[in-house]
């Protein structure tokens, strides 16, 4: 999968080279996401940005951690062959100071909350869902953890509800 990063409002960092590691960990744990052909959009930008962005389609008027708009059902990004044209997957942003607040608020550094929520970002494009029902969650979350263990960053949910007793 290609990146397209747009960087527009976050403190400096390894911001792009974060996002390709965690596009390549997310595509180990959800192999649809390897396929050469896709590029997703990654949009690292402010509060207002994502508040205009969420309210205008997903008529919530307030900013948030991290939004995803895919572009292809699941369904076909399944049935998407590996060779052909350059295939759009979708856009995710992320929120600089709603990630930092919520960074600082879990006692994790900003890289790793912000891997978290791009890798969550990315599974959304994939076609997962964590608010289609406790089993969906359950699933999504694994994956992440997975991801993120690639990565050696440490379970965000270990002290979740869905997690009790997964360890």
């Amino acid at each position: 999968m290609e990146l397209d990063i747009d960087l527009e409002g976050w403190p400096p960092g390894p911001w792009p080279a974060l996002a390709e590691d965690c596009a390549a960990a997310t595509a180990m744990v959800a192999p649809e996401l390897a396929n050469e052909r896709l590029i997703a959009s990654m949009l690292f930008t402010s509060d207002e940005e994502v508040h205009i962005l969420n309210r205008q389609w997903r008529g919530k008027d307030k900013p948030t951690n991290v939004l995803s708009f895919p572009m292809l059902e699941r369904a076909q990004l399944l049935a998407l062959a590996g060779d052909g044209p350059p295939e759009m997957l979708g856009d995710i942003a992320l929120a600089a100071q709603t990630c930092g607040r919520e960074a600082e608020e879990k006692g994790v550094s900003l890289a790793d909350h912000a891997a978290h929520l791009i890798i969550h970002g990315l599974l959304h494009l994939a076609g997962h869902d964590h608010e289609t029902s406790i089993r969906d969650a359950q699933n999504m979350e694994k994956l992440e953890i997975k991801a993120l263990a690639i990565l050696g960053i440490a379970n965000p949910y270990s002290d979740h509800p869905l997690h009790q007793g997964d360890e």
